[in-house]
């Protein structure tokens, strides 16, 4: 058994941290989509590169098993668009969901910019970092931080975050890529705040 820490796990630990922290406490741009993009995705790929000397592709950012990735996500969205509709009527997720609906950015592009450095933070750069150490437990691991980014938005919903964020890591693990739990999340978010908008109506 190792005596000492891995450096790379614990910058990965601290960095994913501060980042969380500094998006919650500070606004940098006049978007918040633009604050996540630098602090979820910008920060952690400086890190890998200049930092650590190694490939991003090391932490999940290529295709990797793109046929397990699409069915994996074929579920996922499937799966969810059987819930959603439930959760997105009532009235704690139309009130954090509908007003997103009026950003003049366009939604598909919006919840692209909000969610992908969000899922390479954790599905990426945090998950491919403590596997090593971890094994299996990274898989949860990761999901604790993302659960904790949630508070302030609606309960259920970050409730279930440490076995949704679970899932996610493991499409992440068993594809090796954060690119398909991105597309679910993205689906599960545009989706959502149609719903909770008003925009479109489901029976």
């Amino acid at each position: 058994m190792k005596g000492y820490m891995d450096w790379k796990v614990a910058t990965t630990i601290v960095v994913s941290t501060l980042t969380i922290v500094v998006d919650h406490y500070h606004r940098l741009f006049a978007y918040k989509i633009y604050d996540r993009l630098l602090l979820y995705l910008g920060v952690p790929l400086l890190v890998i590169l200049l930092v650590f000397r190694e490939s991003p592709a090391r932490y999940g950012f290529r295709p990797g098993d793109w046929k397990a990735g699409l069915a994996l996500t074929a579920a996922g969205c499937g799966g969810m668009a059987l819930v959603i509709p439930f959760l997105a009527r009532t009235r704690e997720f139309q009130g954090y969901y509908a007003p997103v609906a009026d950003s003049p950015i366009p939604l598909p592009l919006y919840a692209a910019a909000d969610l992908f450095g969000w899922e390479f933070l954790f599905r990426g750069f945090l998950l491919f970092a403590l596997y090593p150490v971890c094994g299996p437990y990274a898989i949860l691991l990761q999901a604790v931080p993302f659960t904790i980014a949630h508070l302030g938005k609606p309960e259920l919903e970050t409730l279930s975050c440490i076995f949704g964020g679970s899932a996610f890591g493991y499409v992440a693990w068993r594809t090796r890529s954060f690119l398909y739990p991105f597309l679910i999340h993205w689906f599960l978010m545009t989706f959502t705040v149609l719903l909770a908008s008003g925009a479109i109506q489901c029976l």
